[in-house]
């Protein structure tokens, strides 16, 4: 038989520093042959990438994966909704780790995820401004001679709360 429970908890990290990186242009200094310096010709914004959604079991959430909404905390909620990063989301998966069944889970969660952040986003979790949250996917099937029957999935908000736009990774 197989089991599969959700635990989510929140660590905040940090409250200051970057939240998400956004791409912006900036419009050239144009200079014309009749000597006008300093004349600026407006360009068209870039076109926005489409934005497209999916839904998602959280249990299958892979780094660079972004949630249009908070990771989910009740247990009866199988399906998440997953937005590319260029788009407002509110949460990014960014390491996926098996642990032991004997671990105690929310230290090693907070290790797995921490040494995570750092890798992914390149800025130790107390100078990233992020918010770590976990979700821990326990599919342990006691049938099976598997020592590692959790995962844990990792994920970043904004310490602040805020939407996030663009991926964190470096």
């Amino acid at each position: 038989m197989v089991n599969r429970a959700l635990i989510g908890v929140t660590v905040v990290v940090a409250t200051t520093g970057l939240v998400g990186w956004s791409h912006q242009s900036a419009t050239p200094a144009a200079s014309s042959s009749t000597g006008n310096v300093g004349t600026s010709t407006a360009y068209p914004p870039e076109a926005a990438p489409p934005q497209t959604s999916r839904a998602a079991k959280w249990i299958d959430l892979k780094p660079g994966d972004c949630l249009a909404e908070p990771p989910p905390s009740d247990p009866a909620v199988v399906m998440v909704t997953v937005v590319d990063c260029s788009a407002p989301h509110l949460a990014e998966a960014y390491l996926r780790v098996a642990i032991p069944v004997d671990a105690a889970l929310s230290g090693t969660a907070n290790a797995q995820c921490n040494a995570g952040l750092a890798q992914y986003a390149g800025l130790p979790g107390a100078d990233s401004g992020y918010a770590i949250t976990y979700l821990i996917d326990s599919d342990q099937d006691r049938t099976s001679n598997n020592p590692y029957p959790s995962t844990v999935i990792c994920l970043l908000q904004s310490a602040q709360g805020k939407s996030l736009i663009g991926s964190a990774k470096h």
